[in-house]
């Protein structure tokens, strides 16, 4: 039987620059209510790569799986200034492959790991499907060699502005997290634009955003969606008219309270949940 828990990522983290709760990524499980139904899903919550939305983002969109069946895990990642990218992407790609090397154990296809992001964490699902190769300077292990690439990724309002080459928009990465200027060079920016990575081999994903959002401007998820249609990868995009950024799974916004069950629909026509 399935409880509630927390599992670390890595025996010893690499890179770690302390021992306290941030220096340590990990996995929160939520068990499902029932049989599991042989899917599972990862979830960033997001934060501007400085912290995590971890109730609004976290937990009640993993009740929300957990009630359809779904085995959910509440990721915790290495973010911050301690932490700039890669490191955050390391962290995912290892979170898949635990997943994955466990499957067994929860109850779960090792075939249907799926990966959902909001904001920050939305972002970094868009990076971590549209990565080529293993982020090198990771844990060398059995679990290390698995699959890191999901087979599905949930987008809500994902933070592609915050990687602009111009590095002016509110939530600049290397503006917001202090990167120097040695490091935040046009190819590493580039490298962190999904947008220009997207290949046949990008999962499938859906995505939602609002017009509204003043926070992330919604023609970052419209462009990433035309890119996934150009690759002919299988894409569902829906932009809703009203809304601000960081509503998670609707908040207070009737109108937005209607795009789980729009991703319901998706999941159940992907064989990801029972008709």
């Amino acid at each position: 039987m399935l409880h509630l828990g927390t599992m670390p990522l890595y025996d010893t983290v690499p890179g770690a620059k302390g021992h306290g709760l941030d220096d340590t990524p990990g996995l929160t499980v939520f068990p499902p209510i029932g049989t599991p139904n042989g899917t599972a899903v990862i979830i960033a919550p997001g934060g501007s790569y400085r912290g995590l939305a971890g109730d609004l983002e976290g937990r009640e969109v993993a009740d929300w799986f957990a009630s359809r069946g779904v085995v959910a895990f509440v990721f915790r990642y290495r973010l911050g200034e301690r932490y700039p990218l890669p490191v955050p992407l390391m962290d995912a790609q290892r979170a898949v492959q635990v997943v994955r090397a466990h499957a067994a154990d929860y109850g779960i296809d090792p075939r249907k790991v799926g990966f959902m992001g909001f904001s920050a964490g939305g972002h970094l699902a868009a990076t971590l499907e549209t990565q080529a190769g293993v982020v090198a300077g990771g844990a060398d292990d059995a679990i290390g060699r698995t699959d890191p690439r999901p087979d599905f990724v949930v987008l809500g309002y994902p933070a592609f502005s915050m990687f602009d080459s111009d590095q002016r928009s509110a939530l600049a990465y290397c503006v917001t997290l202090k990167v120097p200027p040695s490091t935040c060079t046009p190819a590493y920016l580039e490298r962190y634009q999904p947008v220009r990575h997207v290949t046949a081999n990008t999962p499938p994903t859906f995505i939602f955003h609002t017009a509204e959002d003043e926070t992330i401007p919604v023609e970052g998820s419209v462009a990433y969606f035309q890119a996934l249609k150009r690759a002919g990868v299988p894409a569902e995009l829906h932009v809703f008219e009203k809304g601000p950024h960081g509503t998670g799974l609707g908040a207070t916004y009737p109108a937005l309270r209607v795009w789980p069950a729009l991703l319901e629909q998706w999941l159940v026509g992907r064989g990801l949940l029972p008709k």
